[in-house]
């Protein structure tokens, strides 16, 4: 697994320059046409996790990996990345088109208490890809080109203008998806699954063959939570349809997935990093639940 691609290591890397307001108080934000990124010359970035917020208009054929999963792209799409969650983007001909943005938390955190994450978009396991018909491309683009525009201007407070298309390009994702699927009733039972939603991703992802998943079973949750096991089950059971048991295996298996497609580790590395004592162990947990071997997931 890479490390965190930073600010800096991406404009070297893809731009072969640094901006002198890289490291301003009020937060990074630039934005770029898809165009300049792609053909034979290109600089491919990859798999791995980045230390800033992405959105990306692509219009083309291509695949988009992140997590332990890869969506196909065959039309235009709106893409939204996070730093907690690895991924790379997959042109698969030079006839893509577009333009992409990024930020970081501070250039937000202003305008958000809780932070970029608690968007539906950039929250661990939410949705990061959103389907554009061409009757809705030429809106979305139009934003783009607005930020571009802005962000060459002598405006003084051109930065609050750029927060602005940012959250109208995220507003215009969410109007995409059926209402009851972002808004949900806030009791006690989504504040338990949201916390321990929390405290799960935060052991993720798994980025050297040292690091190892602490919290595994549902009464190790449930002491860190301050609640009992069987209202930890509930709460999880109401709001997923999972139980605490079941949520922590989906999720250990996600990232046994990636760690054998995206790293060279042998498995019993993985299995270690995973928790497991044994790597028999693993292998039968990942054979009950994938039903394959780790082995033949690494050879596809």
């Amino acid at each position: 697994m890479q490390k965190p691609l930073s600010l800096e290591d991406f404009y070297q890397q893809k731009i072969h320059w640094l901006p002198d307001n890289l490291k301003q108080d009020i937060g990074h934000f630039n934005v770029f046409r898809l165009d300049d990124f792609v053909g034979p010359n290109a600089c491919h970035l990859p798999y791995s996790r980045k230390d800033f917020y992405k959105i990306t208009l692509v219009t083309g054929r291509s695949n988009y990996h992140f997590a332990d999963k890869t969506i196909e792209i065959r039309g235009n799409a709106l893409l939204f990345a996070n730093p907690l969650v690895p991924y790379d983007w997959e042109p698969l001909d030079d006839q893509q088109s577009g333009f992409f943005c990024i930020f970081t938390e501070a250039f937000l955190q202003r305008y958000l208490v809780a932070g970029a994450l608690e968007l539906p978009m950039f929250k661990p396991g939410g949705q990061p890809l959103y389907s554009l018909t061409d009757e809705q491309l030429p809106a979305i683009t139009q934003l783009f080109k607005k930020m571009a525009a802005e962000l060459d201007s002598d405006y003084a407070f051109k930065y609050d203008l750029l927060r602005n298309y940012v959250f109208e390009l995220v507003h215009s994702a969410l109007k995409l998806q059926p209402a009851t699927t972002l808004y949900k009733e806030s009791n006690a039972a989504t504040r338990i699954a949201s916390l321990f939603t929390e405290l799960l991703e935060r052991q993720f992802p798994i980025e050297t063959p040292g690091q190892q998943v602490r919290l595994r079973n549902a009464h190790a949750f449930a002491g860190q939570l301050a609640v009992h096991v069987n209202h930890l089950n509930r709460a999880l059971k109401e709001v997923t349809g999972k139980t605490t048991t079941q949520l922590i295996a989906d999720r250990l298996l996600q990232e046994a997935h990636a760690l054998l497609r995206h790293t060279a580790w042998n498995v019993a590395e993985i299995s270690y990093c995973l928790g497991f004592e044994e790597p028999a162990h693993f292998n039968n947990f990942f054979r009950k639940r994938a039903g394959t071997t780790p082995t033949a997931v690494r050879v596809v």
